[in-house]
C-alpha cells in the first residue's frame, strides 16, 4: 500500500525536474562591461530590475571594472574570447577601433536606432555615418551652473548675451563677496571643456561649423574659431587670485562651499554639487553674442552601449539594446543619473529641477558635439590635447587668440589632408 504513494511522488518529481530544467534552459544570462562602477547600484536596483520584468527570459549582470583600467582589461578579454555579451561604449576612436577589429556588432537595424539623430550616433559611427555598433545612451550638456543667492543679493539676471554677462562678472568683482567665476588652470583640460568648448557652439554656428571644419571648408584661423579665444581672454579678470595653481577639485570646492558666483559647468556636476552646495543653484546656457542670435550648445555625447560581436547570447544582447532605445530606459537612467541626458527623440520627465534646466535647453538651442573629439584629434600633434594648453595660454595671456588659433591651425593641417 505504502509503494503506489512512492511512485506516484517520484513521478511527480521527475517532471518537476524536467519542467525545471526546460525552464532553466530556456533562460538566458548576459554580462554588461562597464567602466562606471559607481552606477553599480543604480544598474542593480532600478535599471536591471525594469529590463528583467519585461523580459522574464533574459537575466542581466552588471559587472563594471575601474575607470583607469577599463580599456586594458576590456581588449584583454575581447582578445581572449571571455568579455560579456554587452559593451558599454566610450564615444569615438576607442569605440570605433574595437568596431574595426571586429570586437563589436553593428546595430543600426535595431528598431529603435531610428530615435536618434545623426549627431547622437555620432560618437559610435562610422566616418561616414552609414554604420552604427553602439546604441547612444547619454549625453552631457555645457553651459553655466550660477549661485542663486549671489544673484539674488546683487539683484542680478539670468545673462541672455556676453554684454550682460560681462555687466554682471563686473558688478560681482566689484561687490567683492564673490570670486566672480570658478574656474582654474593648473589641470589645463577644463580650460577646454568648460571654457573654449562650452562657449565656442555660439561663434561657428554649432554642426555647421564642425563638419565644415572637417571637411577642409572652415579653418581654426577664421573668426569663428579665433573669436571664443578673445572671450576666453577676457576671463582672467574674473577667476579670483590665484587661478593658475587652482585644480579642477579647487574649483569645485570654491563653488559648493559659496565662495564663487559662477561656475562654468558640465551637467555631470549636477549630482555632486546637488549633495554639497547648500545654496540654491540655477544654470543657464552660454550667452549669445548678441540679442537675436541663435543659440547653440554643446550637447556631448558621453556614454552609448554596444554588443559584443562574438558573444554568446546574441539574440538577449539585442533584445537588451533595443530597449535601450524605449522611453521606459530613457527616463530611467536620466532621473537615476541627474546630468546625463537621453540621446533619444523620447520625451523624458526629469524629476532633478537643475537637471530639467539644463536638459530644457534643447527646445531653445541647437545641439553640436565638441569639435576636437571626432576625426580631428587621431594624428600628432593631437588636436584636443592641443587645444587644452592653447585655451590656458589664452586665459593667461602667454598667446594672443590670434596666435592660439594659429598654432591649432598648424598643427592640424601639418597631418589632415582636408585642412592642407
Amino acid at each position: 500500500m505504502r509503494l503506489i504513494p512512492l511512485l506516484v511522488s517520484a513521478s511527480a518529481l521527475a517532471l518537476s525536474t524536467v519542467l525545471t530544467s526546460t525552464a532553466f534552459a530556456e533562460d538566458k544570462t548576459i554580462t554588461i562591461e562597464s567602466w562606471r562602477s559607481d552606477d553599480l547600484e543604480i544598474w542593480q536596483n532600478k535599471i536591471i530590475p525594469a529590463f528583467e520584468a519585461k523580459h522574464p527570459g533574459i537575466k542581466v549582470k552588471f559587472t563594471p571594472s575601474a575607470p583607469t583600467e577599463y580599456n586594458a582589461v576590456l581588449n584583454s578579454k575581447l582578445e581572449a574570447g571571455t568579455a560579456g555579451d554587452i559593451i558599454t561604449c566610450r564615444p569615438f576612436d576607442a569605440s570605433l577601433t574595437l568596431y574595426e577589429k571586429g570586437h563589436l556588432a553593428e546595430i543600426q537595424d535595431l528598431e529603435n536606432m531610428s530615435h536618434f539623430s545623426s549627431v547622437a550616433k555620432s560618437g559610435w559611427s562610422t566616418d561616414d555615418g552609414a554604420k552604427s555598433f553602439c546604441v547612444p545612451m547619454a549625453s552631457v550638456i555645457h553651459g553655466y551652473i550660477y549661485n542663486k543667492d549671489a544673484f539674488d543679493a546683487l539683484g542680478l539676471s539670468v545673462p541672455k548675451n556676453e554684454a550682460e554677462l560681462f555687466a554682471a562678472l563686473d558688478k560681482l568683482k566689484a561687490d567683492g563677496n564673490y570670486t566672480p567665476m570658478a574656474m582654474g588652470t593648473n589641470d589645463q583640460w577644463e580650460a577646454a571643456t568648460m571654457g573654449y568648448h562650452n562657449i565656442a557652439p555660439n561663434y561657428y554656428k554649432g554642426e555647421e561649423g564642425r563638419l565644415a571644419l572637417i571637411k577642409g571648408e572652415q579653418k581654426l584661423t577664421d573668426e569663428a574659431w579665433v573669436a571664443p579665444f578673445r572671450q576666453l581672454a577676457k576671463w582672467k579678470d574674473y577667476l579670483g587670485d590665484g587661478f593658475e595653481a587652482q585644480t579642477y577639485s579647487d574649483s569645485q570646492n570654491l563653488f559648493t562651499l559659496g565662495r564663487a558666483a559662477l561656475y562654468p559647468a558640465g551637467s555631470w556636476e549636477i549630482t555632486g554639487f546637488n549633495k554639497q552646495a547648500e545654496f540654491k543653484m540655477g544654470a543657464f546656457p552660454p550667452p549669445v553674442q548678441k540679442d537675436g542670435d541663435e543659440c547653440y550648445i554643446s550637447d556631448h555625447t558621453d556614454i552609448g552601449i554596444g554588443m559584443n560581436a562574438k558573444g554568446n547570447n546574441l539574440e538577449a544582447a539585442k533584445t537588451f539594446l533595443n530597449w535601450t532605445g524605449t522611453a521606459e530606459f530613457a527616463e530611467l537612467y536620466a532621473n537615476a543619473l541627474p546630468g546625463f541626458f537621453p540621446l533619444s527623440d523620447h520625451k523624458v520627465n526629469l524629476e532633478d529641477p537643475l537637471a530639467q534646466e539644463f536638459i530644457s535647453w534643447r527646445g531653445k538651442c541647437k545641439s553640436t558635439i565638441r569639435p576636437t573629439y571626432q576625426i580631428l584629434s587621431r594624428g600628432k600633434p593631437n588636436l584636443e590635447n592641443e587645444s587644452w594648453n592653447a585655451s590656458v595660454n589664452v586665459i593667461k595671456g602667454k598667446e594672443t587668440p590670434e596666435e592660439a588659433a594659429k598654432r591649432l591651425q598648424d598643427g592640424l593641417a601639418s597631418w589632415y589632408k582636408p585642412q592642407q
